[in-house]
C-alpha cells in the first residue's frame, strides 16, 4: 500500500514538472525570441528599435503585474485553464500583426504582446502550489525560465540566419514552432490533481483572496514584504538587464558563435540551482526551510559581489563572470518563486495564495526594469553595456546583501511573536 502512494506521488511529481516546465518554456517563446534579432537599420525619435521594442514590451509587461495582484490573486481553479489558453492567444495574435504591419507603426503592437504575457506565471503556478513537493516543481517551473531564454533566443538566431526569416516575421514563427509544446503542456496542467489532504495539512489550504485579505496580509507584514520586495525588484533588474541583451554583450567581448552561447551558457547555471532548491523538498519544518532562504539570497549577494570584483580587475574572463553571476542572480531569484513565498504561507499558517506575494512583488520588480533601461538609454552619460552590466552587478550584489540582513532580522523578530 505504501508502496503504491510513493508510486503515485511519483508519477504526479513528473506530470506536474514536465506540464509547467514546457508550458512556461512555451511563454517565453512568444515573449523573448524578437530580442535575438537586432533591428540595426530601424530607429524612432533617434531611438534604437531594439531599445524600444524591449522597453514597450515591458511597459506592457508590468503594466500587466498590477493587473494580476488582483486578478492572480482572485482566480479560482475552474478558471485557470481558460485564462492560460486566453491570454497565450492574445500574445500569440499580437505577432501576427506585429510582422504585419510595418515599422515603426508595428510598435504598439509588441505592448499588447507584454500586456498579457506578465499574468502568466501566476496562472501557471496556481496549479502546483500548496502541495508537499511545490519546491521540486517550482524548481522545475523555474528551471524553464533559466534556459528558456536562451533556446528561444536560439531558435530565433537559426530562423534569421539560417532560414532567412525576416526579423518582423521570425518572433511570430518562433512561437508558431512552440504551438504544440504548449498544447502539450495547457493539457497536463488540466489534468492535474488537485493538492490532496496531506498537502493542505503539511503547506495550508491555497484559497482566492479577496480586497479585504489582501489588505490584512500587508498590514500583517508590512516591513518584510517591503524588504522582500526591494530584493526582488534588484534581482529582476539585474536579470532583465543580462537577458535582454545577452547577444550585445556576447558580442562587444567579441564571441563569435553568440547562438550556441546563449543556450550552452545557461546549462550549468540550471544544473545547479534545480539541485539546490529542489533538494528543499526535504526539509520538512517549514520554519527552517523558510529562514534558509535568507542564507540563499546572502550567499547569493556574496557571490554577486566577489565575482564582479574579480571581473572588474581583470582576474576573470567575461565568460566565466557571465556564468557565475548568471547562478549568484538565479539561485535567490528561483527561491522566492519555489521557496520563499510558498514557506512563507505555509510556516505563518495564512489562508491564501503565492499568486498576491508574487505580484505584489513582479510588479514592483519590473517597474524597476523598467526604469534602469529608460536610465541607460536616455540619460545624457552613455556606457558601453560592459561597463553598465558591471556597475549593475556591483550596486545590485551590495543592496542584496544589506537587505537580506534587514529581513532576517525582522521575520527573527516575527518568529518569537509566532511562538508567544
Amino acid at each position: 500500500m505504501q508502496l503504491l502512494k510513493k508510486n503515485t506521488e511519483l508519477s504526479i511529481i513528473i506530470k506536474a514538472s514536465c506540464a509547467v516546465f514546457i508550458t512556461y518554456l512555451s511563454m517565453y517563446a512568444f515573449r523573448k525570441p524578437f530580442t535575438a534579432a537586432q533591428y540595426n537599420n530601424l530607429s524612432l525619435w533617434g531611438v534604437d528599435y531594439k531599445i524600444l521594442l524591449i522597453i514597450t514590451q515591458l511597459i506592457g509587461y508590468t503594466i500587466s503585474k498590477y493587473f494580476g495582484i488582483k486578478v492572480i490573486s482572485e482566480l479560482t481553479a475552474s478558471k485557470r485553464t481558460i485564462t492560460l489558453i486566453l491570454l497565450m492567444a492574445v500574445s500569440w495574435v499580437s505577432l501576427l500583426f506585429f510582422a504585419i504591419v510595418p515599422a515603426p507603426y508595428n510598435l504598439p503592437f509588441i505592448f499588447l504582446n507584454g500586456l498579457p504575457l506578465g499574468m502568466i506565471w501566476g496562472v501557471v503556478f496556481s496549479y502546483i502550489e500548496g502541495r508537499r513537493h511545490t519546491e521540486l516543481l517550482g524548481v522545475a517551473m523555474a528551471s524553464s525560465f533559466i534556459i528558456s531564454s536562451g533556446i528561444v533566443k536560439g531558435v530565433g538566431s537559426y530562423l534569421l540566419i539560417t532560414m532567412q526569416v525576416s526579423e518582423m516575421w521570425m518572433p511570430f514563427l518562433t512561437g508558431f514552432i512552440f504551438l504544440p509544446v504548449l498544447f502539450l503542456g495547457v493539457y497536463l496542467l488540466h489534468s492535474l490533481e488537485q493538492p490532496n489532504e496531506d498537502d493542505i495539512n503539511a503547506r495550508t489550504e491555497r484559497l482566492p483572496m479577496d480586497v479585504k485579505q489582501r489588505k490584512a496580509f500587508l498590514k500583517r507584514f508590512a516591513p518584510g514584504i517591503l524588504f522582500s520586495v526591494l530584493i526582488y525588484v534588484c534581482l529582476t533588474v539585474f536579470r532583465d538587464l543580462r537577458d535582454n541583451f545577452a547577444v550585445e554583450f556576447w558580442n562587444s567581448i567579441g564571441m563569435t558563435n553568440v547562438p550556441t552561447m546563449l543556450v550552452f551558457s545557461e546549462l550549468p547555471i540550471a544544473f545547479l540551482v534545480i539541485i539546490i532548491i529542489g533538494s528543499m523538498i526535504f526539509i520538512k519544518n517549514n520554519k527552517n526551510a523558510f529562514f534558509i532562504n535568507f542564507l540563499i539570497v546572502f550567499i547569493g549577494g556574496i557571490l554577486l559581489l566577489l565575482s564582479t570584483l574579480l571581473f572588474y580587475n581583470q582576474l576573470m574572463s567575461p565568460t566565466y563572470w557571465m556564468i557565475i553571476v548568471g547562478f549568484s542572480m538565479y539561485l535567490p531569484y528561483i527561491a522566492f518563486h519555489a521557496l520563499f513565498f510558498e514557506r512563507w504561507i505555509a510556516y505563518f499558517k495564512i489562508k491564501s495564495n503565492i499568486g498576491f506575494l508574487m505580484y505584489v512583488a513582479d510588479a514592483a520588480g519590473y517597474l524597476g526594469s523598467t526604469l534602469v533601461l529608460l536610465f541607460k538609454n536616455f540619460n545624457s552619460i552613455q556606457y558601453s553595456w560592459v561597463s553598465f552590466f558591471t556597475y549593475s552587478a556591483l550596486i545590485t550584489s551590495i543592496f542584496i546583501i544589506v537587505l537580506s540582513i534587514a529581513n532576517f532580522l525582522y521575520f527573527k523578530k516575527q518568529d518569537k511573536l509566532q511562538i508567544i
